[in-house]
């Protein structure tokens, strides 16, 4: 992985909160702010994923047939 150094100011509350992380989960601080960045980002690329995240959420739904359309 390529990465490029980044500054950024942080509320005490908001790296009190980064520290408790970093702590519980033994990873860098950094590692918790990547995780955090990818997370509110997302995965804006992988439609496929998307779709299969979803395949089966709504087991017993149903569609109208084609001859219940109503042409325009």
């Amino acid at each position: 992985m390529s990465a490029t150094r980044t500054q950024i100011y942080l509320t005490e509350e908001q790296r009190q909160r980064i520290d408790r992380v970093t702590a519980s989960e033994g990873i860098p601080m950094a590692e918790v702010i990547r995780r955090a960045l990818d997370e509110y980002l997302g995965d804006e690329g992988d439609a496929e994923a998307a779709l299969s995240s979803t395949f089966g959420a709504i087991p017993d739904a149903s569609a109208p047939s084609r001859e219940d359309w109503r042409r325009g």
